[in-house]
């Protein structure tokens, strides 16, 4: 099973949800950036509800995600201040938090590499363990969005493809039928946990789950659901 996904910030606990159902994981850093969406940016949970933690970036279009610069800004310090302010009396935190803290502090220049540090590092937190490629040290040649999907899943010898439940408005089953690859479409719910600071909000980066429950969080991201055709 070949999933595939851009290089979300600090993604949320379906992205995992697909890391953990598949044999290889390929993070798609060769498409088009896109301003305001998830690739430099997620939510945590504070005192006075979600709030945003944004990575700035400095981006021309049409620049792919893994060209885009972070902008020099005090972005990391700010970070490491409202995660520190809104967990800090979180169960879990003296486990997570450190590690994050180092990989903050470190020099990044681009975003895409930053992304790809912090899906690792919460990836082992949650123990996915299936290999994590990048798509741009994979060699493909078209630029037609679906072939370029089953490209990257023929060059890993992959024989099923899991789309997120998005992927049903624009894959079509023939073409990856005619590659000789399976289609499946991720059907998961956002799961419930214990949080800190009143009612729950579901959609918040994987981090608020592990702050929250710890080593319980892998069994809660891999009970969110499952594959179907």
């Amino acid at each position: 099973m070949i999933t595939i996904h851009q290089p979300n910030y600090l993604p949320w606990s379906g992205f995992f949800h697909k890391w953990m159902m598949s044999d290889v994981f390929i993070i798609l850093d060769t498409v088009q950036y896109h301003k305001n969406e998830w690739q430099n940016r997620n939510r945590i949970k504070t005192r006075q509800g979600a709030q945003w933690l944004t990575v700035p970036v400095t981006y021309r279009f049409p620049q792919t995600i893994q060209e885009v610069n972070i902008a020099p800004q005090p972005w990391a310090r700010k970070q490491m201040a409202a995660v520190e302010q809104a967990y800090a009396k979180s169960p879990f935190f003296q486990d997570y938090y450190p590690s994050l803290q180092v990989l903050w502090q470190q020099p990044w220049e681009k975003v895409s590499d930053l992304n790809v540090a912090v899906i690792r590092l919460l990836g082992d937190m949650l123990g996915c363990d299936a290999p994590l490629l990048l798509a741009s040290e994979i060699r493909t040649h078209s630029d037609d969005p679906t072939q370029r999907l089953i490209q990257l899943c023929q060059k890993v010898h992959g024989t099923a493809y899991l789309s997120g439940s998005e992927g049903r408005s624009y894959l079509q089953q023939d073409v990856f039928d005619k590659a000789g690859l399976e289609l499946y479409f991720q059907a998961v719910h956002p799961p419930v946990y214990p949080q800190l600071h009143g009612d729950f909000i579901p959609y918040l980066t994987a981090l608020d789950v592990l702050m929250n429950i710890g080593d319980e969080a892998k069994d809660v991201i891999w009970e969110m659901g499952g594959k179907v055709r």
